[in-house]
């Protein structure tokens, strides 16, 4: 198993349909096979208390207001920072996160119009001051993950099923907050899954030995 000389968190951001999922597991397998200590981990679930809420949001009552639905998403991302992503940077292993922050700034922020500089601000306190080292952002085209979307099986989320008007605003939200951000790396989602794993495992390594971050 390779020794890291700091725990390293990685999120993968983008829209509903444009694969996260997918390059999680792909990423996590390919890390694994290279002897990287790896924790794969999600937003909303990634905890016993997140399980709980996490359906709250994916199939929300109409009654549940913006702020409502925000501050749920804080709450799983405070209990997820507290007892898995906190303890695993201090056990110095590699974390993957299928969503994080930036999520809530696009999905809560631009798309339901929520204060931005309140989203940051609690993203911030429940996250101690953390960051991603590395966010990959994968840029898919709005009618191809609707496409995408429209193939799986089971009872479509709430996000889902929101209109395009408010998908448009979320890439819109991802697109900006993502400017001028070194540790954004941006993918094209139009990508064959292997290749698009293929890509993102390379930019990783890479950020691994420009800051030599192995012993």
């Amino acid at each position: 198993m390779k020794q890291l000389k700091r725990g390293i968190l990685i999120s993968i951001e983008g829209i509903d349909g444009s694969g996260k999922s997918t390059l999680a597991n792909k990423l996590r397998d390919a890390l694994q096979k290279k002897d990287f200590p790896v924790v794969l981990t999600c937003e909303p679930g990634g905890t016993e208390v997140g399980k709980l809420i996490r359906p709250m949001l994916q199939h929300k009552l109409p009654s549940m207001c913006d702020q409502t639905e925000f501050l749920l998403y804080a709450a799983d991302r405070a209990q997820h920072f507290e007892e898995l992503i906190i303890p695993k940077i201090q056990e110095k292993k590699l974390i993957i996160s299928d969503r994080m922050n930036d999520s809530s700034v696009a999905y809560n922020g631009y798309g339901r119009g929520l204060d931005l500089q309140m989203i940051k601000s609690v993203n911030a306190w429940v996250m101690k001051q953390h960051k991603p080292d590395i966010t990959l952002y994968i840029q898919l085209p709005i009618a191809e993950a609707v496409a995408r979307l429209k193939k799986r099986k089971g009872r479509p989320t709430s996000i889902e099923q929101e209109k395009e008007a408010f998908t448009k605003r979320v890439v819109q939200g991802f697109e900006t907050v993502f400017k001028n951000r070194p540790e954004v790396i941006t993918l094209d989602g139009r990508q064959d899954a292997d290749m698009l794993a293929k890509t993102a495992f390379a930019n990783i390594v890479r950020f691994f030995k420009d800051n030599k971050l192995t012993s």
